[in-house]
């Protein structure tokens, strides 16, 4: 299972960056069916000051690293995140 996390302040960049992580996990599936995602999202400044100094643009979280801070990734850039993800845990898992 991979543990992303979804951080601003406000709900619907949140809501956005959701949502693009849903379509690529969704576009992965096929490669790697049993690819679990466990979302959350924090909305606490102090939660995502751990992260990132940007509190209302989105900051998106994989397995504990900020892999992108003040926009709103691309579909592609999130696939390919997800993807080297699944690439490790399938090794850790083996």
């Amino acid at each position: 299972m991979i543990k992303v996390k979804v951080c601003s302040i406000q709900y619907p960049e949140r809501y956005v960056v959701r949502r693009i992580v849903q379509a690529a996990h969704a576009e992965l599936q096929s490669e790697f069916p049993d690819l679990e995602l466990e979302i959350t999202d924090l909305s606490d400044p102090a939660q995502i000051g751990r992260y990132a100094f940007v509190l209302v643009l989105p900051t998106l979280v994989i397995e504990e690293q900020a892999v992108c801070s003040g926009r709103f990734p691309a579909k592609d850039e999130v696939r390919a995140w997800l993807h080297q993800a699944a690439l490790i845990d399938a090794q850790n898992r083996a």
